[in-house]
């Protein structure tokens, strides 16, 4: 796609709150790596965090925006697209420094690559009016959504979670609530992801269908443009003249060529999204099937449960029978040996007086 990085670094990424305004919530549960990133295709520079397989930074840098240092190691910028201020927090002032100073450099490069852009489109349109006698209207490339990153490097303090021991009955059925909540969190952003893909894919495919149109258009202008310089050279007695209206042509036919070529290069690169995209639904599809077993599996775990615990309270009210009954048999031996005592005294009494 025409991207690669220019310059990385590590930091840890923040963003601020959203409802206060004046917060700052972490992102990233430790410093990640955070690189330049620049399309050559379109021509701007953007900057690019992962979290895993999560991206918490995709900023496109404009010439409007200003990355401000607030302390020795953390810098914040906003992103007006994202309606948001993003920070970043560096180990050393040297990382913040370094990462300033490129911020600077890539925004100058962004502000004079968007001039000579509008130079060079304000130059096309000239002739192309000239010769066609109508404007021809690039379509607007779609941007990636951008994100901002500023971060602070605060203490975090970990709080630990006192998790009780389960017993052996109920252990299975724990270790499988477990799995199944993990699995509904896959499944969640999966579902997050899939109705994001399924939104800029609606939105690629009109884009594609607008470029095919516009496509179209540019290659009856280069063929309506071929015939004119033909025409051109068989009736004009102004040799001159004529090769230099040919010569005025044949740039604009280069220059349409390569805007085709641009956009077939785009079309490209819809395909292979639209091809991760259906990746993503066939793992979305295994992750549900995956959580139906497991929830299956569930029920089974508590169905054994219910009936162990069954098992244990009869146990129990057995048990609790043979007590009683035991402690009625001791009442009652307990009755017999008196009066068995009370028969020896009596009998030795008998002994005494004969």
């Amino acid at each position: 796609m025409g991207e690669q990085p220019i310059f990385s670094t590590r930091a840890h990424v923040f963003q601020i709150d959203p409802n206060t305004k004046k917060n700052w919530v972490p992102t990233s549960k430790h410093a990640v790596t955070v690189s330049y990133f620049y399309d050559s295709t379109r021509n701007v520079y953007r900057i690019i965090s992962l979290d895993g397989s999560k991206a918490i930074i995709n900023s496109t840098i404009t010439p409007n925006m200003t990355f401000t240092k607030t302390s020795q190691k953390f810098g914040q910028w906003a992103d007006s697209r994202a309606n948001t201020v993003y920070g970043l927090g560096f180990s050393s002032e040297h990382h913040l420094s370094k990462f300033a100073e490129k911020f600077q450099e890539f925004k100058e490069a962004a502000r004079l690559a968007k001039e000579k852009s509008q130079e060079k489109m304000e130059l096309t349109s000239t002739p192309s009016q000239e010769s066609a006698g109508g404007d021809l209207q690039s379509p607007l490339t779609p941007e990636s959504i951008n994100g901002t990153d500023d971060e602070r490097t605060p203490d975090v303090t970990q709080n630990s979670e006192l998790r009780a021991e389960p017993t052996q009955n109920a252990l299975p059925f724990s270790h499988s609530s477990a799995i199944s909540k993990h699995w509904e969190a896959e499944l969640a952003t999966l579902k997050g992801n899939n109705a994001k893909l399924t939104a800029a894919l609606l939105e690629s495919t009109a884009n594609v269908k607008q470029w095919k149109q516009q496509l179209a258009a540019y290659q009856e202008e280069a063929e309506r443009l071929h015939k004119r310089v033909t025409e051109l050279e068989c009736v004009s007695s102004q040799a001159n003249a004529v090769h230099t209206h040919k010569t005025e042509l044949n740039k604009t036919i280069q220059e349409l060529e390569e805007t085709l070529k641009v956009k077939e290069e785009e079309i490209e690169r819809l395909k292979q999204e639209i091809d991760n995209a259906r990746e993503l639904q066939e793992q979305r599809d295994s992750l549900t099937q995956k959580l139906q077993e497991v929830e299956t599996r569930n029920k089974d775990l508590e169905g054994q449960l219910s009936d162990l615990e069954q098992r244990l309270e009869k146990s129990q009210n057995e048990q609790e029978a043979f007590r009683n009954n035991l402690k009625t048999l001791l009442e009652i031996l307990d009755g017999k040996i008196f009066e068995l005592t009370e028969l020896r005294d009596n009998l030795a009494k008998l002994l005494e007086c004969s």
